[in-house]
C-alpha cells in the first residue's frame, strides 16, 4: 500500500482537480504537490500502459512484485559504496543538493494499489534519471528531463512542465536549451531502454559506466 491515503474522483472531480493543480503549478513551479496531483489525474491512461510494459519484462515484474522504495532506509548504503559505481554517483548527487529521497509527496489519485505503485515508481526514480543522464537540477535540466520522461511514459504533465518551463526561460536559457539541450533529449529519450522497467536498487554497486551502457542512456552534453 502507497502511504497517503487514496482519494477516488469522478470525472469531473479529477477534470477540476487536474485543471486547478494546472494553474496553481503554473503560478508556482515549487508546488511539488500540485504538480504531483496533475501528473495523477492526467497520466492514468499513461500510467495503465508504463504497468503493461513493467509486465512484460522480467526486470519490471520483479520491481512489481518487490515494490522498492526510494527512500532513506532502503537506499541509504548507496553512500558507503565506491565512488566509481552507480549508487554512490546518486548518493553524490543527492548529497551535494542536500535532496531527501524521503520528500516526495504521496499518490492520491490513483484507482488501484499497483497503479499507485507505478505512480509513486515514476516519481521516486526521478534522481536516478538525474544521475544517470547527468543532468542538472535548474530549469534548463529539469526541463530538459521532463522532455525524455514525456518520451519514456507519455505523461501529459510532462509535457505540460515544458511548455510551463520554457515560457520562463530567459533569451539566453532558450537558446541554449533549444541548440543544446532539446534535441539531445529527444535522442536520448528515444535510445535508452524503457527506464520505468529497471530495478535500479540492483545496479547499485555496477560502475555507473557500465550502467549506462547497459541502459544505452547518453549523458547530457557539456555546454560551455
Amino acid at each position: 500500500m502507497i502511504e497517503g491515503g487514496r482519494i477516488r474522483l469522478k470525472t469531473w472531480q479529477q477534470a477540476a482537480v487536474a485543471v486547478g493543480s494546472a494553474v496553481g503549478a503554473l503560478l508556482d513551479p515549487r508546488r511539488a504537490d500540485l504538480i504531483a496531483a496533475l501528473g495523477e489525474t492526467t497520466g492514468k491512461p499513461a500510467f495503465e500502459r508504463v504497468l503493461q510494459r513493467m509486465k512484460s519484462s522480467p526486470e519490471g515484474r520483479a520491481v512489481l512484485l518487490e515494490r522498492p522504495r526510494v527512500v532513506s532506509a532502503k537506499v541509504g548504503h548507496a553512500w558507503d559504496l565506491p565512488a566509481n559505481t552507480f549508487g554512490a554517483a546518486y548518493a553524490r548527487f543527492m548529497g551535494s543538493r542536500n535532496f531527501s529521497p524521503d520528500d516526495r509527496p504521496p499518490v492520491r489519485f490513483m484507482d488501484t494499489d499497483e497503479l499507485a505503485y507505478v505512480a509513486m515508481r515514476a516519481r521516486e526514480v526521478h534522481d536516478f534519471w538525474h544521475t544517470l543522464f547527468d543532468l542538472p537540477t535548474n530549469l534548463i535540466g529539469e526541463t530538459a528531463l521532463k522532455v525524455i520522461e514525456f518520451e519514456q511514459m507519455g505523461l501529459p504533465m510532462c509535457l505540460l512542465s515544458v511548455i510551463g518551463g520554457t515560457a520562463r526561460f530567459s533569451e539566453k536559457q532558450r537558446k541554449l536549451f533549444y541548440h543544446h539541450y532539446f534535441p539531445w533529449a529527444i535522442h536520448a529519450g528515444m535510445q535508452s531502454t524503457d527506464l520505468m522497467c529497471v530495478y535500479y536498487e540492483r545496479h547499485f554497486d555496477e560502475d555507473l559506466e557500465d550502467v549506462r551502457r547497459k541502459l544505452q542512456i547518453v549523458p547530457a552534453p557539456t555546454v560551455h
